[in-house]
């Protein structure tokens, strides 16, 4: 039996014929391809578009069964552009595979340096005593409930992140509306009540809120062909999500989980409110 569409979703499927087109999008989500064959026999298209431009026949030729439907002579395959964006995410997803932790909060900016996001924060780096028990917490994986000021920042290739493993400081919208000046920010917190919170600030102004990196396609927050793309690609992994989001390339989780650049403290007042 195919399965059906989440019923939070089932608006989405109320016009679409009975032949099944929206049932391969959502066999192609959630990695089903077992389930294929069974609509293709009841006259599911799968070049039909669903979302953004996409149909699920070429967004397979993106995911990890590009050979699931035979391609018809004059359809459109990947554009360079989409390859190239198909090959980050391989590598994107295996550098960051161990980054996501409950907990955790992080800041993704682009064109920055971790100097500049300091600068930008006012905030002022932790030295000496204080700086070496921080390390060691961290590695130790001690509870910060008292430390919601202290971030770590570092500068990987597209820009910086800001992070804070044990907290939610980095997505305030302080942080972010400071962060974001000419730029973009992404801001992701993954929460252990509700799942993973994204949050897209541009040039000091919040863009996008109530986003779900790592979520997959999404009718409600999800428009451009771009947006869909990448919400594929990062299906299940939110935090290199967010890094693509605004063209970052970290080579491995330090700047997440491990130790960053530079540890800094924010200065008091306006930077513990979301």
């Amino acid at each position: 039996m195919v399965p059906q569409p989440d019923e939070e979703f089932a608006w989405y499927f109320d016009d679409e014929p009975a032949d099944g087109t929206h049932g391969l999008w959502q066999v192609l989500m959630d990695d089903q391809p077992e389930f294929v064959d069974e609509l293709l026999a009841a006259g599911a298209d799968p070049w039909r578009p669903v979302l953004g431009g996409w149909s699920p026949g070429r967004l397979s030729l993106a995911g990890p069964t590009p050979g699931l439907f035979t391609v018809p002579e004059g359809q459109h395959r990947l554009s360079a552009a989409e390859r190239a964006a198909v090959l980050e995410a391989e590598r994107l997803r295996t550098a960051l595979a161990d980054s996501h932790h409950e907990g955790l909060g992080l800041a993704c900016v682009a064109g920055i340096d971790a100097q500049d996001a300091i600068r930008r924060l006012q905030a002022t780096p932790v030295h000496g005593s204080r700086l070496q028990a921080l390390q060691e917490d961290v590695l130790a994986g001690h509870d910060f409930d008292d430390d919601l000021r202290i971030v770590g920042v570092t500068t990987v290739p597209g820009g910086c992140i800001i992070t804070q493993p044990w907290g939610y400081a980095p997505t305030t919208t302080a942080v972010q509306e400071r962060l974001s000046a000419g730029t973009v920010c992404y801001g992701l917190y993954a929460n252990a009540k509700s799942g993973n919170q994204g949050t897209l600030t541009r040039d000091g102004a919040i863009g996008g809120g109530d986003l779900h990196p790592g979520g997959g396609p999404d009718p409600f927050d999800t428009v451009t062909s771009e947006e869909v793309l990448l919400a594929y690609l990062y299906r299940d992994h939110s935090v290199a999500h967010a890094c693509a989001w605004v063209g970052l390339h970290p080579t491995d989780a330090r700047a997440i989980t491990g130790q960053p650049d530079a540890w800094v403290e924010l200065p008091e007042g306006g930077y513990g409110e979301s």
